[in-house]
């Protein structure tokens, strides 16, 4: 895990437009049941009942709640097909595009093109989202943008709601990835990660304007202890 987190410091970062990441903050925080999410989406008779939110996260639907979302997200990890260090093959090219501006319409194509071959093999990849975004809204399809940004911001939504980023109240999160999604989409910068342990890591940032943040807290024991039954090699 620390491995993969130090990797990361250095990943392509995305930044969200600091209003969402407002508006998200707002969210109440909800501590994460995950033997309540397991319970509701293995229940074919509840309204989270995990394949009916699949179906409804794939068909665009915009009527879907947090609630909905939480048991989305955090009910992945009870997926046959969970792997919290899954990504895309098509990634890496979809970021050498986006970084080479200006972008020509084919270009825009290429980019929209991958972002979603990417998505089919890893739906929370978020900076794939914003990529693909990007693309939509450069090719002037503001409505699929618009479904597509519905997506993104609830999924931002979700970790924030679980908690505060702080020691007693950290941030949930189902992928190491996700844990710099949410510095970055603050606007802050990750400088060091450290884990203290009992599934908690700490991820110091660059200070903004004097502001007194200096790191936020994030649990990972779901996902740690998902990947040592899965993959005890690593």
């Amino acid at each position: 895990m620390r491995k993969i987190a130090l990797v990361l410091l250095a990943a392509v970062a995305v930044v969200m437009p600091s209003g969402v990441v407002a508006q998200s903050s707002k969210n109440p925080v909800q501590k994460v049941d995950f033997a309540h999410v397991k319970e509701v989406i293995e229940n074919p008779n509840s309204i989270y009942f995990y394949p009916k939110l699949l179906s409804s996260f794939m068909s665009n639907d915009t009527t879907m709640t947090l609630e909905a979302y939480r048991n989305f997200y955090y009910g992945q990890t009870f997926q046959e097909d969970y792997n919290p260090f899954r990504e895309s093959v098509y990634s890496n090219v979809v970021e050498k595009l986006y970084y080479k501006e200006p972008h020509t319409r084919a270009e825009c194509d290429s980019i929209e093109k991958y972002a979603q071959l990417s998505l089919k093999d890893n739906l929370f990849d978020l900076n794939q989202m914003q990529f693909f975004i990007y693309a939509l809204k450069e090719k002037k399809k503001h409505t699929r943008a618009a479904i597509r940004q519905f997506r993104l911001d609830r999924l931002i939504a979700t970790i924030m709601s679980s908690g505060k980023g702080t020691k007693e109240e950290p941030w949930v999160v189902i992928t190491p990835e996700h844990e710099y999604n949410i510095i970055n989409f603050l606007g802050y910068v990750a400088t060091s990660h450290e884990d203290i342990g009992d599934g908690i890591e700490y991820i110091a940032v660059q200070r903004q304007d004097g502001k007194g943040v200096e790191g936020f807290f994030f649990d990972v024991s779901r996902m740690m202890e998902v990947a040592a039954m899965k993959f005890p090699d690593m």
